[in-house]
């Protein structure tokens, strides 16, 4: 029996220790504790992985330069895009909150997408991991939380209840381009088996 800590996964939600399981695609490896699903391996997951992800740099394009919203006061209308809004705290003591924006909203997301691309694309044409490919999932899993597109459109929808009654607000398509985005982001982390991944890359690698 091997002892190797590299076949010991961590439970991510109670920390139980268990031994990596032989898993076939399309089943699931649970904790025996909490019953978290620890590996969910599924068919033909890393071509989802890249489509997604291209996917989501094309909506990411729309969303940042694309009109993201019109606000009419008495026949005075003013549109605005995710791009203006950075723009709009580039000035004197604003503009770390401007770089804050840009990297939380735009350029981690975009990073991640990018990321994973390179990781998934050449594995799910049947060739060998890129090189360097396993730092540069490493890179992808450390950035993802901070990846807040979809923290960005959730405090979006709130401050738009409380300006509807202040302002006629139209929403433009980047808008729903953002939308979308979060849903293509969460159907890309369903496909992902991070397990699956590491051991996909170190198989493939030797």
């Amino acid at each position: 029996m091997d002892d190797s800590l590299s076949n010991i996964i961590a439970c991510p939600n109670c920390d139980v220790l268990h031994r990596i399981p032989e898993i076939e695609t399309g089943a699931q490896a649970r904790c025996v504790r909490c019953g978290t699903v620890l590996m969910a391996p599924r068919e033909g997951a890393m071509t989802r992985i890249v489509m997604l992800s291209a996917t989501g740099l094309i909506l990411m394009v729309g969303a940042v330069f694309f009109p993201f919203l019109e606000l009419s006061v008495q026949g005075l209308g003013r549109k605005s895009s995710v791009f203006d809004a950075v723009l709009a705290f580039s000035d004197g003591l604003m503009l770390p909150l401007s770089f804050a924006v840009a990297a939380l909203i735009v350029v981690l997301p975009i990073m991640r997408f990018i990321a994973l691309i390179y990781v998934f694309a050449p594995m799910a044409l049947g060739y060998e991991p890129a090189r360097g490919a396993r730092d540069v999932f490493r890179l992808a899993e450390t950035i993802r939380p901070w990846a807040m597109a979809e923290i960005f459109i959730i405090g979006v929808a709130v401050a738009l209840v409380k300006v509807a009654g202040l302002a006629t607000v139209t929403l433009g398509p980047a808008f729903w381009a953002f939308v979308l985005l979060v849903i293509v982001t969460a159907l890309k982390d369903s496909f992902m088996c991070r397990v699956t991944v590491w051991q996909t890359l170190s198989h493939r690698s030797t």
